[in-house]
């Protein structure tokens, strides 16, 4: 049984990419967007085990990307849902893992020392989300008007969220509501707290062209 399990998402349509390819399928650095995030977990550990979410009518065209590039990582391909939270529960059946990590798969970029951070918190707390401080004032929106809020009080969310094995299942034998936002929420709601720690800034998730150009500066500065 492989300790580690790492279930990717990939089921985004490139609404906001401005793309009719979804945009984990989009190349950059000459590579799918998608093989450069197998790959990284593959390089990170050779014996993870890696479960793939892709809308059915996509995985056609993903197995001639592999064959095209030549991807060799070794992974399970899952029907993805009606909704991330069900194609979470679709790949969670085929998860062995003592740890389960749960990954966008158009985030490419996610650094070892995240990742170690990450399995390492999870020898002491139930869940672990990777975040970011915010470097820019904020301010809180309502119908009439707006406020400065202390940007120290929040966090941005990146992924993986990781979490022991029996904490994930346990927070998916609940029902779907439309305020499931991640994965980390919906443990919330099983009394689960969630532990903090640091991630990368390089962690960004790939959804506009603006961050396909920052993804391609990335890629030449990891080159050097």
């Amino acid at each position: 049984m492989s300790q580690k399990s790492v279930i990717i998402t990939a089921g985004g349509l490139g609404k906001r990419m401005g793309s009719e390819l979804p945009k984990q399928f989009l190349v950059i650095g000459g590579k799918p967007i998608l093989v450069h995030t197998l790959e990284l977990f593959h390089k990170y550990d050779p014996e993870i085990e890696l479960i793939l979410t892709l809308p059915n009518e996509w995985r056609g065209y993903w197995e001639t990307l592999i064959d095209k590039y030549y991807c060799r990582v070794p992974h399970l391909v899952v029907n993805g849902g009606e909704e991330r939270y069900h194609s979470i529960q679709n790949a969670l059946k085929r998860c062995t893992g003592e740890y389960i990590a749960v990954h966008d798969g158009v985030r490419p970029f996610v650094s070892f020392e995240t990742l170690n951070n990450c399995f390492n918190a999870l020898k002491e707390h139930g869940a672990v989300v990777p975040v970011l401080k915010l470097k820019e004032s904020i301010r809180q929106i309502n119908e009439e008007t707006t406020f400065a809020v202390n940007r120290n009080a929040f966090r941005l969310v990146h992924t993986p969220q990781c979490f022991r094995a029996e904490v994930l299942r346990k927070a998916y034998e609940q029902p779907f509501h439309e305020n499931v936002t991640d994965d980390a929420c919906l443990v919330e709601e099983t009394g689960i707290v969630i532990h903090l720690v640091e991630s990368n800034e390089e962690n960004i998730k790939l959804t506009t062209q603006y961050d396909l150009m920052i993804a391609e500066m990335i890629i030449q500065k990891n080159r050097k």
